[in-house]
């Protein structure tokens, strides 16, 4: 498989943690309700959830498994197809392009391997790969600007920046 299917991270998130095993809509979204252990990186409503949970089971990443017995409603357990399998291992490997995503799907990329128990070394060896160009590249720019462009300028040297720096203290722990 090349490269993974263009999906939003709710929809990455909803695929991988069925693909941890076999669950159902409402247990993905007490995972990232606000104060969930995916939700503290993030926070995915319920009803976004729940759309993510149809755009996966429509594109063929998922497929419903079993109805959960029960007194409440009904709910539908999914299970994760071979292509979804395919697509969250390709994901989970494949590094971030841009600085700005280094806080949403690094961090949720590196949390989904820790729950998997996976070694997040070659995610973050090849997400350093990408981030040192891209420091190196801002940090030799020569800028004059002035106004707003140069407080743009400013956050984007310091935040490449701290994003190396990060990937280089957790490379270390």
């Amino acid at each position: 498989m090349g490269e993974p299917p263009s999906l939003s991270l709710a929809e990455w998130i909803v695929l991988a943690v069925i693909g941890e095993r076999p669950t159902h809509g409402f247990t993905i979204s007490q995972l990232t309700e606000r104060d969930g252990e995916l939700g503290r990186i993030w926070h995915i409503p319920r009803p976004a959830v729940y759309r993510a949970l149809g755009r996966v089971e429509a594109a063929g990443l998922v497929a419903a498994d079993t109805v959960e017995p029960g007194r409440g409603p009904q709910r539908t357990v999914y299970a994760i197809t071979e292509q979804g399998r395919e697509a969250v291992e390709v994901w989970l490997r494949t590094p971030v392009q841009h600085v700005r995503d280094v806080r949403s799907h690094l961090l949720m990329k590196l949390a989904l391997l820790d729950r998997a128990g996976q070694d997040p070394g070659m995610l973050l060896a090849a997400q350093r790969a990408v981030l040192v160009p891209i420091v190196s590249a801002i940090e030799t720019e020569r800028f004059e600007g002035n106004g707003f462009d140069a407080t743009l300028h400013a956050w984007r040297r310091a935040t490449a920046s701290a994003a190396l720096s990060f990937l280089d203290d957790i490379m270390r722990s």
